[in-house]
């Protein structure tokens, strides 16, 4: 779009369906790679990403060109086709429908890409709900309960 200029930077979180511990710790490298494809295939920037067993963080910059909500589509659909052909899955793994989305400045990036990619550090301090929640409310997001993700038990044993 010529004479379009903008800074768009979202970090972007989503879940496992199924309350399960599904993504391996062993295949979390090789899917951040994957991840990161798909986010350069359409034409984005992807600033930081980090699979926990049962979640995703991804913070990207993004053009206005593109609907977030169709990048995280895309991102999600791929993910599942590829890990369940690459047998880092069990046949039933989907990702759970929504995400959440949060908006941050540019002064405020290497915060954020430190705070993804210290995912396992954060989780040793709250659970994956204290987090999502937190992030609902520090951003003002009205939100029923009721249509939150599942959230496991976070005491579960995870597949290595």
């Amino acid at each position: 779009m010529p004479n379009t200029y903008t800074q768009l930077y979202v970090h972007v979180v989503f879940a496992v369906k199924g309350r399960q511990n599904a993504i391996p710790k062993h295949a979390k490298e090789n899917l951040h790679r994957y991840i990161t494809g798909i986010v350069q295939a359409r034409e984005q920037k992807l600033m930081a990403v980090h699979c926990m067993p049962d979640h995703a963080h991804l913070f990207i910059g993004f053009t206005p060109d593109l609907a977030l909500s169709d990048l995280v589509r895309d991102i999600k659909r791929a993910t599942t086709l590829w890990m369940k052909e690459q047998q880092l899955v069990k046949p039933s793994f989907y990702w759970q429908e929504g995400f959440g989305a949060f908006s941050y400045s540019q002064s405020q990036i290497n915060t954020i890409v430190q705070y993804v990619l210290n995912q396992e550090e954060h989780h040793r301090k709250r659970t994956f709900r204290e987090e999502y929640i937190g992030f609902l409310q520090k951003f003002e997001v009205p939100y029923d309960e009721h249509y939150l993700f599942d959230f496991y038990d976070e005491t579960a044993d995870t597949k290595d």
